[in-house]
């Protein structure tokens, strides 16, 4: 199986990227992935220009940025990971710029003829964050699984790592999160 993951952290080898790299170790024994770096690329915000709305076939997005390669790897692959720390409740701007760029992966929203290049498409989220996942990770987890359900993809889970304060002092509870993640793929 392909699979993609997204780091969307502003921080390289922060907490979210050292959690990451051990769910991609545990994983690659038995299956090709591919990480993408979102703050490597240029990924500008969604101009809300709707010229996608034109192409239903593909990433019609106008933009000449990275945006589109990385929409187009997401469509190549058979499972897609969003990782990202908390960011007020949400997910930083990097991460989110991608997001709302999944906009020209769906046509006629809400018309007989909805249609989502994504359709069936396994994803799932990993957060971390610095304090507990209760009244904490609540809002990233229901945008995700409204991202999910736009683009009609199949939300298979979203792992939170709480109480992350430093990539050296992420313990046994990652551990854990990083383990059931796998293990649920590994059973898809």
């Amino acid at each position: 199986m392909k699979i993609l993951t997204l780091l969307g952290s502003p921080r390289k080898k922060g907490n979210t990227a050292t959690v990451l790299a051990h769910f991609e170790r545990l994983i690659s024994r038995d299956h090709q992935v591919h990480r993408v770096t979102i703050v490597e690329h240029d990924v500008r915000g969604c101009l809300g220009c709707r010229a996608c709305q034109e192409k239903p076939d593909e990433p019609g997005c106008v933009q000449k940025d990275d945006g589109v390669s990385i929409l187009n790897q997401i469509l190549e692959s058979d499972l897609v990971i969003y990782a990202s720390p908390l960011y007020c409740w949400c997910f930083p701007s990097q991460m989110k710029a991608l997001l709302d760029r999944h906009f020209c992966l769906v046509t006629n929203y809400g018309a007989p003829q909805y249609r989502s290049l994504l359709e069936g498409k396994p994803i799932a989220l990993l957060v971390t964050c610095g304090g507990p996942v209760d009244n904490n990770a609540d809002l990233i987890q229901s945008a995700f699984d409204r991202l999910g359900e736009h683009a009609q993809c199949r939300v298979i889970g979203k792992y939170v790592v709480p109480f992350c304060r430093t990539p050296d002092a992420i313990g046994s509870e990652a551990e854990k999160v990083v383990k059931g993640m796998a293990s649920d793929i590994a059973s898809m």
